[in-house]
């Protein structure tokens, strides 16, 4: 404790811990939708496209990657929904097109034109997550601050209409509602989550902080409420938790938050099965 209170006291701790709350938070809202609507990969296939775009981004040497990454991989969402629901091109299919091709294409932007030494040490880091919580700047905070909190007002605003969507689509649009836009804007929210979650969790990382909090709740509860509370304490839980052990213990940020979740979802499955028995 007296290690952990001494590392509280620099900057770059803080940032970690409340960086990593925002998007627990986030991620953990729309990741029961997108478990509900069964495509919870959309997640997965984003965080490649951001890969690929950073790559692009550090090909150009520009000082402020957001410039590209966010753009790209706002648009990539709108087309995977697009394609997602044509009749010639499923989800899934879409999802693994868009998400390989984009992650191919960046690796091989990295090592065709490579401004670095450590090709294979840049790309783990971008992959996995960096192994040091060193990277955050008083400006990506403040940009994590901003649009976190876009994304929970446009989600408790919205809340009716989510949950209406999620749940059956063509009563949604029988009742007036027009499903293609909320859909569309879930899409866009997850697209500024996986961009914001690539410099602490890794882009191969991200989706389990969409996915693990929503499936560890609806061991624990059955309405879509209920479920969605229990998420975001969860998933805030582990982000916390999985930031101080790795501060403690000097392993990687990213892959402790997704243990710690991992290790929640066993703890919460086993009390739901006790309790179904």
């Amino acid at each position: 404790m007296d290690k952990l209170f001494a590392y509280l006291q620099y900057p770059f701790v803080r940032y970690a811990l409340i960086v990593g709350v925002l998007i627990a938070l986030c991620s953990s809202l729309l990741g029961v939708t997108l478990v509900l609507k069964r495509f919870s990969f959309i997640g997965d296939g984003l965080s490649h496209v951001a890969f690929g775009a950073m790559a692009v981004a550090g090909v150009l040497q520009l000082s402020n990657e957001m410039l590209i990454v966010l753009p790209v991989t706002v648009i990539c969402a709108i087309l995977l929904l697009r394609t997602g629901t044509n009749t010639k091109i499923k989800g899934d299919a879409a999802i693994a097109m868009i998400s390989v091709g984009a992650l191919a294409f960046g690796y091989l932007l990295l090592n065709i034109f490579s401004t670095s030494a450590n090709v294979s040490g840049d790309v783990c880091s971008t992959l996995f997550g960096s192994t040091s919580i060193l990277t955050l700047s008083r400006w990506e905070v403040w940009l994590c601050v901003v649009l976190s909190l876009a994304v929970v007002a446009i989600f408790v605003l919205f809340y009716n209409r989510i949950f209406a969507v999620t749940f059956d689509e063509n009563f949604s649009k029988a009742a007036g509602v027009n499903a293609d836009h909320y859909n569309l804007l879930i899409a866009v929210i997850t697209a500024v989550i996986i961009v914001l979650a690539m410099n602490l969790v890794g882009s191969l990382l991200i989706s389990a902080l969409v996915i693990f909090p929503a499936l560890s709740a609806m061991r624990l509860y059955g309405s879509f409420r209920s479920v969605t509370i229990c998420s975001a304490v969860l998933s805030v839980v582990s982000a916390l938790g999985g930031i101080v052990v790795s501060i403690a213990a000097g392993t990687p940020v990213g892959s402790t938050i997704v243990a710690a979740d991992a290790l929640v979802f066993c703890v919460c499955w086993l009390i739901g099965t006790f309790r179904k028995g």
